[in-house]
């Protein structure tokens, strides 16, 4: 098993690598006399079997460098049946379509084709249909890959993602892995830890869906303490015992210790005031049904993919509908930090950076579109409005000037900014909104990042050098002019959109859509037609009246 997922590892970065890519080469050495398997096939019997098998001919390339590499000598096929690789494959992908309950990753007449020649024998099979199971197992592996390494074919950056997917061309690799037998498979798996994890709770909620029947919850009508009694606690109970808040199962009616322990847990898991009070929002996130539960989680699932595989040990990751920033030292989340992120009408990109520099005590430059619109007003009615809000002109524009906010505890960036240099103009900064850090939900900004805790994590970013001591690091927040510190190495920064993650503690977290990212992608990965809102609806009316008038 292992050493075909490392096949299956390695071939999905060649698989779907980079259009410029050197020709593949045939390699004429292999021959029957020189190569282990001597069951090889010409290579224009690819083309017959395109034309008869119209699912698979969308691999043609892939089919062809592949083959070419090994001169068209057999992959799963041996003299004696089947190759252990192929049953690897087959239990591979039987497991894949058992965990992620998707039977579009199994190829048509892939299971019959490999049971009968499995049943059968190669001795008892017709020479035509030998060459056909070949291809079939290669067109399965292929499909197993797309759907499982790679997803669905969906362009991210039109659902607003923005961080690259890796292309690497190993397709060579691949052919030198068969034939050396040298499998490593964790050093080369392409996934993110947090795919790993997500699949793991998807088989929970799978078997949740299976095991349990599900009614809806009532808002209460009276405020439950510690000590009452009642069959709607009971009820509560049994729910929070299956989601795994509740450790040890209580089928009596009474409120206990342990109830509001579950509860607290539950919506600590759901980012939601944590208390013990059964409160309105808490019960609508328990009525959401388990199958929209597990569309979240195959969302979510997608996203993992996207996300590249963790290289650097230390980086710097905000999850936008989570309201946090995550350290990682040396592997490890560290500590968190609350943050407020775009509203939905200024959503935060999700993308990736290098943090490069710190700047102390920094200047905000106005954008043109304020000082057109909001301040130039008030400055021509009041001279003083410049000088009273902290403001100077510092440069002549084209048709008005060019204002800055100066350094102090009014600025609107507060005290320090962190820079990622990159072309949405995003970075992270204090603020003197510190009130706005106590809010639940936390989407306030125009797009940029405000940070909770920005001495904090100034202190985090230059530990290395002792130089910036806490007191120093206070002083320079406190300059009346700005003050550039670069970092002697940058560190790597990703903003990501995840509506549902496992924790550093194992716990499965949800979240509400704050952009309306997961419905957008739930449209394209479960073929639905896009959800039309009454406003929208109304304006492509009267845009359809104005065109036909």
């Amino acid at each position: 098993m292992k050493q075909f997922v490392f096949i299956a590892a390695c071939f999905v970065l060649s698989f779907f690598a980079c259009n410029n890519k050197p020709a593949i080469e045939q390699d004429l050495t292999i021959t029957k006399k020189t190569a282990f398997n001597s069951l090889f096939f010409d290579s224009s019997q690819l083309e017959n079997y395109f034309k008869k098998n119209s699912q698979l001919a969308k691999y043609k390339e892939q089919y062809i460098a592949f083959y070419k590499l090994r001169n068209y000598q057999f992959a799963w096929i041996d003299v004696k049946g089947f190759d252990e690789q192929a049953i690897h494959l087959a239990n591979l992908v039987n497991n894949a379509v058992g965990n992620l309950q998707d039977s579009s990753i199994y190829v048509s007449n892939f299971l019959s084709s490999y049971n009968s020649m499995l049943v059968d024998g190669l001795e008892n099979v017709e020479t035509n249909e030998i060459l056909e199971t070949e291809l079939l197992l290669t067109g399965q592996f292929f499909n197993y890959v797309a759907k499982v390494y790679k997803g669905m074919d969906i362009n991210a950056e039109e659902l607003g993602w923005f961080i690259p997917r890796k292309k690497v061309d190993l397709s060579k690799l691949l052919d030198t892995i068969i034939k050396s037998k040298q499998y490593e498979v964790d050093s080369y798996l392409p996934f993110n830890s947090q795919y790993y994890k997500l699949q793991e709770q998807l088989k929970v909620y799978y078997q949740l869906q299976k095991k349990y029947t599900w009614d809806t919850f009532a808002i209460p009508t009276k405020v439950y303490k510690k000590g009452d009694s009642s069959v709607y606690i009971k009820k509560l109970k049994n729910y929070l015992f299956r989601f795994g808040d509740l450790k040890i199962q209580d089928t009596s009616k009474k409120y206990t210790t342990e109830t509001e322990k579950a509860i607290k847990s539950f919506k600590r898991r759901f980012g939601l005031p944590i208390d013990g009070n059964i409160s309105k929002r808490f019960v609508q996130e328990l009525n959401v049904s388990i199958k929209t539960r597990i569309e979240q989680l195959l969302v979510n699932l997608e996203r993992a993919r996207w996300l590249p595989a963790e290289k650097d040990s230390n980086y710097i990751l905000v999850n936008i509908p989570e309201y946090k920033m995550h350290i990682y030292d040396s592997a490890v989340n560290k500590w968190d930090i609350n943050v407020i992120v775009g509203k939905a009408a200024t959503s935060t990109v999700i993308f990736t950076g290098n943090l490069k520099h710190i700047v102390f005590s920094p200047y905000w430059r106005l954008p043109t579109s304020i000082i057109k619109n909001e301040v130039m007003p008030k400055y021509r009615k009041d001279k003083s409005y410049l000088a009273r809000n902290g403001m100077e002109i510092y440069a002549k524009g084209d048709s008005f000037p060019l204002i800055r906010q100066k350094p102090g505890p009014k600025n609107s960036l507060g005290l320090v900014k962190f820079l990622f240099p990159n072309s949405y103009d995003i970075y992270f900064h204090d603020t003197p909104e510190r009130s706005l850090f106590g809010a639940n939900d936390r989407s306030f900004s125009h797009g940029c990042i405000r940070v909770g805790e920005p001495a904090k994590l100034a202190q985090y970013l230059l530990r290395k050098d002792t130089t910036y001591k806490p007191q120093i690091i206070d002083s320079l927040m406190h300059l009346p002019k700005e003050k550039w510190v670069t970092l002697p190495k940058a560190v790597p920064v990703y903003l990501v959109y995840f509506t549902t993650w496992v924790d550093k503690n194992g716990k499965l977290n949800f979240r509400k859509d704050i952009y309306k990212h997961d419905e957008k992608m739930a449209n394209k990965l479960f073929d639905r037609e896009p959800i039309i809102s009454k406003d929208s609806l109304i304006a492509l009316k009267k845009k359809q009246e104005i065109k036909n008038n």
